[in-house]
């Protein structure tokens, strides 16, 4: 499954201040998304515990379209207690 979180807002490259996190239970699903997103693969954030692209809304918008389920933040720390992924710094 490919998750989004929420839009946060936090300044970023190309004048972007609003972005989410994409993430997934397996690192395949998560490159394949980004593949139909039709996203670089030098975006791709490789942490130890929570590999991740971070995302506009409007590619937040189009995930969601093409089956990547929304999470809110007790979802998004429920994943994190269960050692699936770890919680950025703007959710501590």
């Amino acid at each position: 499954m490919v998750y989004v979180d929420a839009i946060f807002e936090c300044n970023g490259p190309g004048g972007h201040k609003e972005w989410c996190h994409m993430f997934a239970d397996t690192l395949e699903e998560l490159h394949e998304m980004a593949d139909r997103l039709g996203m670089r693969r030098e975006w791709f954030q490789d942490k130890p515990r929570y590999p991740h692209y971070d995302l506009i809304p409007r590619s937040r918008a189009e995930a969601i379209v093409l089956g990547a389920k929304e999470v809110g933040r007790k979802e998004f720390v429920r994943l994190s207690r269960q050692g699936q992924i770890e919680l950025p710094n703007h959710f501590l």
